[in-house]
């Protein structure tokens, strides 16, 4: 009978753990978290210093006393839960319900599921770290007071069903002020003039952009201007003003951490950031594969962290070093991340074997699978490679007191290109020939373009963990659940890869906004994190930031419930009459927007599409244009006239003031 205990959360996990400790150890499986805070209330003692109330979670009853019978049997017990603070919190709870005695439980993490990782988390077993448990209980207690205090103000203003949260909220107010600033945009008119020098017994010409006057950068605003420097251009063929020849050194990116994991997969391989947390997860607790057994194939998913360890680092060098030659090996030095605090001090994301090459692994793997551990292998040992090495040469060309400058650079080295790289890596601009100083061209065309400036772009899935990380907004375990949650809220539709904020978030932003501008500012929430940090370390005490929180709570909470009673949203009444009872439908609010009903509901059921009208034509044909929505809540103008006349646009269009 097995002497030892290890408690891990998901059974893939335990199964993966289990063959490295052979038949003295039983692994078991708690199922992540086994308890919370009350659903039905607050769950956090108010007048009592704020002290949280915790309760088994439904369904658990089975799976804890089935632990609990483990845990009599056993001489000791590890609690093997994942190397951060929720893990710590998830081991905290587990050793308050089974009433585990400090002289026989103990703590164990590591970074990958080894054999020689498990084994010597074993032999370096401490106790509890209540200082990162009491981290997360501050997070979990701080979310629960925004969500159970301002959720409800949500429900009388706008609908029933609504959630704030203290980082979904600055989240939504991101991608809002994103939209403000697109639909703000001033398109301006610019205009590029390109040059065609043709060489003496050279088929190909030289092309070259419109730099300036008199070594002066111009930008060209309208045709005019671009007429104007053509006149003076007319007649000139131009010569070589200056060659610059020279190399160009590009190190790889350094492994992956969360945050730009799930930006390198959006982009690439098109997953969500929650499709990719959920892959990741299956490969940090193990996959069978064949000769193998169950592996876990990547260390842990969950860092902001791009440190290697030595052993890593060395194997990883040697694999370089016998598979591709020593010319391969990279020199980089690792720097310090600027003083910023790393998620409790883990690894980058990297492979545990690798020697398990995608390739071999392929036929054990989901496509999915596959595709992201590929992404992960090739980045960690591109990260180990020496810099490719690009051939640059720039020219400028003068015609008059005219300048055209052209630039190339095209890969002389491959270095770490040869086993990871974006297609602008490899891909190269050669000048082809070129010319000495001084050089006459034989002739020259120029040709002009109009363009005009475009908005920012829309927030993508990882345009916006980039930004998160950026702000300091959330931690790398929270981007993907934040995100996926505004998206479960129809506060944002995804279309393509692009983020819209849907009718129902502007409502919710405009009243987090006004009621509790703090909380949705974006220091207020990085600030916060940092004081989490800050319990972790043991140097901010984490009940003192509840006190200093709740009461500014409560007290924006009952100002709210008064001064937003002017902006609840009430049932407008349009001059559309309903077909079936004769009453004047009013406006009403649904997950996807407004929409018209009839006032004598539950009697007349009738509904129906609301236009809203925005005061300008149709240019197709004359019409009134309305703002419409796309199925997943993206605004969009059209016809009323659909479907007799079906124009869109996704930009307002000008009126005829406007143009004029």
């Amino acid at each position: 009978m097995a002497k030892n205990l290890v408690i891990v959360e998901s059974p893939a996990k335990a199964k993966t753990i289990k063959k490295f400790l052979g038949n003295n150890y039983e692994v078991v499986a708690s199922g992540g978290h086994v308890r919370d805070l009350p659903k039905s209330t607050l769950g956090v003692d108010i007048d009592n210093d704020y002290e949280p109330h915790y309760i088994t979670i439904r369904g658990k009853g089975d799976v804890l006393a089935s632990l609990r019978k483990a845990a009599k049997k056993a001489n000791k017990i590890y609690l093997a839960t994942d190397p951060d603070r929720e893990g710590e919190a998830i081991s905290w709870h587990l050793k308050q319900l089974l009433k585990l005695d400090d002289s026989n439980s103990y703590r164990i993490t590591f970074n990958e599921i080894t054999k020689n990782a498990v084994k010597n988390s074993i032999k370096q077993a401490r106790e509890l770290d209540m200082n990162m448990v009491d981290s997360q209980q501050t997070r979990r207690i701080l979310d629960r007071m925004v969500g159970y205090r301002i959720s409800p103000l949500l429900w009388s203003k706008v609908k029933r069903g609504l959630s704030a949260g203290r980082v979904q909220s600055v989240t939504l107010r991101l991608v809002c002020d994103r939209e403000e600033e697109i639909a703000a945009f001033v398109q301006e008119e610019y205009w590029t003039l390109n040059g065609a020098f043709l060489l003496e017994g050279v088929k190909k010409p030289l092309e070259a952009a419109y730099y300036g006057k008199n070594g002066k950068k111009t930008e060209l605003k309208n045709e005019a201007e671009v007429n104007a420097v053509l006149a003076e251009l007319a007649g000139k063929n131009g010569r070589v003003q200056e060659i610059k020849r020279g190399e160009r050194h590009k190190k790889p990116a350094l492994p992956f951490t969360t945050s730009t994991l799930q930006q390198e997969a959006s982009k690439t391989l098109n997953f969500s950031t929650q499709k990719t947390m959920r892959i990741a997860q299956q490969l940090y607790e193990g996959v069978d594969i064949k000769g193998h057994g169950t592996v876990g194939l990547i260390t842990y998913l969950r860092t902001d962290s791009t440190r290697i360890s030595e052993e890593a680092d060395q194997a990883a060098k040697q694999y370089i070093r016998e598979q591709y030659g020593e010319a391969y090996v990279g020199s980089r030095e690792e720097k310090k991340e600027n003083g910023k605090r790393i998620q409790d001090a883990h690894e980058a994301i990297r492979p545990t074997y690798l020697e398990l090459t995608p390739a071999q692994v392929k036929e054990q793997l989901s496509r999915e699978q596959f595709r992201l551990y590929q992404l992960i292998w090739r980045r960690f040992v591109a990260s180990r490679m020496a810099d490719a090495v690009y051939e640059t040469a720039s020219i400028k060309i003068a015609v008059g007191e005219h300048e055209f400058h052209a630039a190339s650079s095209a890969v002389k080295w491959e270095g770490y290109l040869s086993v990871y790289s974006d297609e602008e890596d490899k891909v190269g601009k050669r000048l082809g020939h070129l010319p000495e100083n001084g050089t006459e061209f034989a002739s020259a065309e120029f040709q002009k373009e109009q363009h005009f400036t475009q908005p920012p772009a829309h927030y993508t899935e990882a345009s916006l963990v980039k930004t998160m990380e950026e702000l300091g907004i959330g931690r790398p375990s929270t981007y993907a659940t934040t995100i996926t949650t505004l998206l479960n809220r129809r506060y944002v539709a995804k279309e393509g890869k692009n983020l819209f904020v849907t009718e129902l978030g502007e409502a919710v932003n405009k009243i987090m906004k006004e009621a509790f501008p703090s909380i949705v500012e974006v220091d207020f929430t990085a600030n916060m994190e940092l004081l989490l940090d800050g319990v972790e370390d043991g140097s901010v005490a984490w009940k003192q930031i509840v006190r200093n929180f709740y009461p500014d709570l409560e007290a924006a909470v009952k100002q709210a419930e008064t001064t937003l009673e002017s902006v609840k949203i009430a049932d407008e009444v349009t001059d559309e009459v309903c077909e079936l009872c004769g009453r004047n439908l009013v406006v009403k609010y649904g997950p996807h927007g407004r929409f018209l009903a009839c006032p004598g509901f539950p009697e007349c059921k009738n509904t129906k599409p609301f236009l809203e009208k925005v005061g300008a034509a149709c240019p197709k044909c004359g019409k009134e244009l309305v703002i419409r929505r796309t199925r997943k809540g993206r605004k969009y103008f059209g016809c009323e006239g659909y479907p007799e006349c079906d124009f869109m646009s996704w930009q307002m269009p000008k009126t005829e003031e406007e143009k004029a």
